[in-house]
């Protein structure tokens, strides 16, 4: 039986999990776009998928931050409907046999450390930089890199006086 996410996104295989919970390929019904939906169970000891959907607003419009397009709960389940991006950088390491030129390298570095510095102008630390969690783009947006994943970030600076929140 085919499962309908948000009322409009039929989803399709798997293409990831982890401890938050699983990531599909989804459809629009309509449409035909083809997005990513991340599921997690509503029952899970520390939910924080509908936190990671607030990061995304906040963030929404910065280069490299994937698009929102629907957040909610469905059923037993927090969902959250992405923008579709391509390989983790991770993933492109071991297909180039874990050897990246040094002009990739600069090339990918100069977009990581933005992506970082436009979270923490922002006022959020991310908390778990790692390979896996920065991706390229798709069609045009191939040689963009995008930062994911922000279930463990954290506000480093009050909103309102811009001053350092000490560390707990």
């Amino acid at each position: 039986m085919e499962r309908i996410v948000g009322e409009r996104y039929k989803l399709g295989r798997k293409i990831g999990s982890g401890s938050f919970g699983e990531i599909f390929l989804a459809t629009h019904i309509e449409t035909g776009e083809t997005v990513a939906v991340k599921i997690e169970n509503r029952q899970t000891k520390h939910p924080q998928l509908l936190y990671e959907a607030k990061l995304y607003n906040i963030l929404q419009g910065g280069s490299g931050i994937a698009h929102i397009k629907w957040c909610g709960v469905n059923g037993e389940d927090n969902v959250l409907v992405l923008d579709l991006l391509g390989p983790s950088l991770e993933d492109l390491f071991v297909y180039c046999g874990r050897k990246f030129s040094l002009k990739t390298v600069l090339m990918l570095a100069d977009q990581m450390i933005a992506r970082i510095e436009f979270m923490h102008a922002k006022g959020f630390l991310h908390r778990d930089i790692k390979p896996d969690n920065f991706l390229m783009g798709l069609g045009r947006k191939a040689n963009q890199v995008y930062i994911i994943d922000f279930g463990l970030a954290k506000r480093y600076r009050d909103p309102n006086t811009n001053r350092h929140i000490p560390y707990r």
